[in-house]
């Protein structure tokens, strides 16, 4: 959940602040994700729209996306605490305020499951003081070649281990779907380089297999094979995670 809702705000938190799409259709966009959300805590708790308008007001000029894992806190860049409550939530969003090129201030806010009573059930983003600057990530180009390499590995590890008994059809299903061109997964929001969409469709199908993988039974396995198996995957699991970084930052790379 919070991949994809921090996935959510960032794509389309920066369509709205380009001017590709309205505050309304970006918001509705996002709570279409995961449901009505809330930005902030008590007392002091307001609707997801009031407080990305009252953020824009106090300067807020670029949305970032943070998918930070237990020793690599990906698109972070401090405090200690904004890393901490980001690792643990498995995703962040970093919101810039002044001017991208001076990075004065930043702002993190790191989303929950927001349930209240027996039928409602959303998203809190706490927000939490973060250092500005920019943290290190990779291009495109560069998270687009990971992805790939890391791709390849997989999916050997995956499908030519000796010993395995068979790869559930969820799985050979994704693969296959991995080599469609004709896929029409548009994680992203109006404004973004194809190149962009290309990238996070490619991440967010691969994000599935990573998850199926992990169920996979080990019985009959060696321990080398295990090794080799969970390995593929652990390197799988951060292209993927880059992939998308590099393709949710991307709204205001220059156009080549």
């Amino acid at each position: 959940m919070s991949n994809d809702v921090a996935t959510a705000l960032v794509a389309w938190g920066n369509a709205w602040l380009t001017g590709h799409v309205g505050l309304d259709e970006a918001v509705d966009a996002v709570e279409k994700a995961a449901g009505p959300q809330i930005l902030g805590g008590e007392p002091a708790e307001v609707t997801l729209r009031r407080g990305l308008g009252d953020l824009r007001v106090a300067g807020m000029s670029a949305f970032r996306l943070a998918l930070p894992a237990p020793g690599d806190p990906l698109g972070l860049t401090g405090p200690p605490d904004l890393n901490r409550a980001a690792i643990e939530a498995g995703a962040a969003v970093v919101v810039q305020l002044g001017e991208r090129e001076l990075r004065e201030r930043a702002m993190g806010l790191v989303p929950s499951e927001d349930r209240r009573g027996s039928s409602y059930v959303g998203v809190r983003w706490t927000t939490w003081g973060a250092a500005p600057g920019l943290p290190d990530v990779p291009s495109l180009a560069d998270a687009d070649r990971q992805l790939t390499l890391a791709m390849r590995d997989a999916t050997e590890a995956l499908l030519t281990v000796d010993g395995v008994s068979g790869v559930p059809p969820e799985i050979t299903d994704a693969l296959a779907d991995l080599r469609d061109p004709h896929r029409g997964d548009h994680p992203l929001a109006p404004g973004y380089p194809p190149r962009a969409h290309r990238l996070a469709a490619l991440a967010g199908r691969l994000s599935l297999v990573v998850d199926l993988a992990r169920r996979l039974d080990d019985h009959g396995l060696t321990a080398d094979q295990m090794f080799r198996r969970g390995e593929a995957l652990r390197l799988l699991d951060r292209a993927v995670r880059r992939a998308l970084v590099a393709a949710c930052n991307s709204a205001f790379d220059p156009v080549p």
